[in-house]
């Protein structure tokens, strides 16, 4: 659900265009204002704060374009400018984005897709420092998908308790983020501490030190005691990335650690009690590995008390250009320079393509380009080294048609899921009939048809 905080600027002459669209934006839980001309808009585009402006390039008095051309040699700071437009002024559509407009739409244009939109624009302009998580009314923010809202949702509710959470998805899907999103809401006065270790980076001779620390003169080269992660860790959260790379023989000592809250250094008789929230990771399945006999048994049930899994970014689509900004906002902010734009080819190309590095695949990408590309406006050859996305060509349809039929497939699977099967909802989300979704549905092979 978008906050009613969320006002979307509307500027559109054309009456059925235009009533459509506010039905549209107050079954979404958007706030709006609806102007007919461009000038009547001027005014409060000066006083009032939007979260974004859907502006006709066409209007009755002047042109979208000499609007927002208007505003920025005025110099103001604008909320992201979306614009509408016949083919006949994809020209000039494509000059505004030279300007700095976050985007434009041909008519006809899927509503669904404009809403989808209208949302990553608003979740992107929420007051947050972070790059993967933001706070929102209800909580953190990790993502506008239906899946990350409900990871999201749970966080506020696991953090009043201190039962183990296991957090489990491929690597770079964001487990940490969602680890420290969960220490953020358990510890909102700040300053706890939040101890990160990862389990398979650090070699079986030095994990027990690492986790547990040692006492003065324990073995040759401790010539001072020193404090563990469990320690360090102590009136915080603990996070053990990668647990199930633990060693069989350490996890014996973990699974006492976690029962009794105490731990005992290296060299040491002390039983010193800790107070911490403790979550772990992993890219494993542990159920399996318990059945090979690769994982402790008991200890798994004292690491899954709560399980939160955390899906591949290829299966959460709607997550790509809202990361996508937010990691152009956050490189913005390093270097002190303008905030990069992608061009409507690069967005597109990103969506495609499968991540199968998730997250870190991602701001990997934009990282890159940003740093090699000087330019405001990011292109798919900037992102992918010169070509298109790697599996836009190889393994894709060999059709136009199929193609579009992949796409199409997808697209309403992934609203599909969203709205839990809900046929009258989905239909609402993606701006057709009923029947006409359930003969795509038929059509594509989408399971729930009958």
């Amino acid at each position: 659900m978008t906050p009613a905080k969320h006002r979307i600027c509307l500027i559109e002459d054309d009456e059925i265009l235009g009533e459509a669209l506010v039905d549209r934006f107050e079954l979404e839980g958007f706030e709006h204002d609806w102007f007919r001309r461009g000038k009547d808009a001027l005014l409060p585009l000066s006083h009032k704060r939007y979260s974004v402006v859907l502006s006709d390039i066409n209007l009755p008095d002047i042109t979208g374009q000499a609007l927002f051309e208007g505003l920025v040699a005025e110099g103001r700071k604008l909320p992201p400018f979306v614009f509408i437009t016949g083919y006949g002024a994809v020209d000039a559509a494509v000059s505004l984005l030279k300007l700095g407009a976050e985007d434009y739409l041909t008519k006809p244009f899927d509503v669904g897709k404009l809403m989808e939109k209208l949302h990553m624009l608003c979740a992107r302009a929420l007051p947050d420092e972070s790059v993967a998580s933001a706070a929102g009314a209800d909580g953190p923010l990790l993502g506008i998908s239906a899946a990350m809202r409900q990871v999201a949702e749970s966080l506020p509710r696991l953090a009043v308790n201190s039962s183990t959470v296991l957090i489990s998805g491929e690597s770079g899907v964001g487990k940490e983020v969602v680890a420290h999103a969960l220490h953020q809401a358990r510890y909102q006065d700040g300053g706890r501490p939040f101890i990160a270790v990862n389990c398979g980076a650090i070699t079986e001779t030095l994990i027990e030190s690492e986790l547990f620390g040692y006492e003065k003169g324990a073995f040759t080269g401790a010539a001072r005691e020193r404090r563990g992660v469990f320690e360090q860790a102590d009136g915080g959260t603990l996070f053990l990335d990668e647990i199930g790379e633990m060693p069989l023989s350490m996890q014996v000592r973990l699974l006492r650690a976690i029962q009794e809250r105490a731990i005992v250094r290296v060299g040491g008789e002390r039983l010193i009690p800790v107070n911490l929230k403790l979550v772990c990771a992993t890219n494993q399945d542990l159920r399996a590995m318990v059945e090979r006999g690769e994982f402790r048994e008991d200890l798994y049930y004292r690491v899954n008390v709560i399980h939160i899994p955390i899906p591949p970014l290829r299966e959460r689509k709607e997550d790509i250009l809202w990361l996508a900004m937010r990691f152009l906002e956050a490189f913005s902010r390093q270097d002190g320079g303008s905030l990069r734009q992608l061009d409507p080819a690069a967005r597109q190309a990103l969506a495609a393509y499968p991540w199968p590095g998730n997250v870190r695949e991602l701001k990997h990408c934009l990282e890159r380009a940003t740093v090699l590309y000087s330019a405001p406006l990011l292109t798919e050859p900037m992102l992918f080294d010169g070509g298109r996305a790697p599996d836009a060509v190889a393994g894709g349809p060999e059709t136009l048609s199929d193609y579009l039929r992949a796409c199409e497939k997808v697209y309403i699977a992934s609203a599909l899921d969203q709205h839990d099967k809900r046929i009258v909802d989905t239909a609402a989300a993606l701006g057709i009939s009923r029947k006409n979704l359930w003969e795509k549905m038929r059509k594509l092979g989408l399971s729930g048809a009958e």
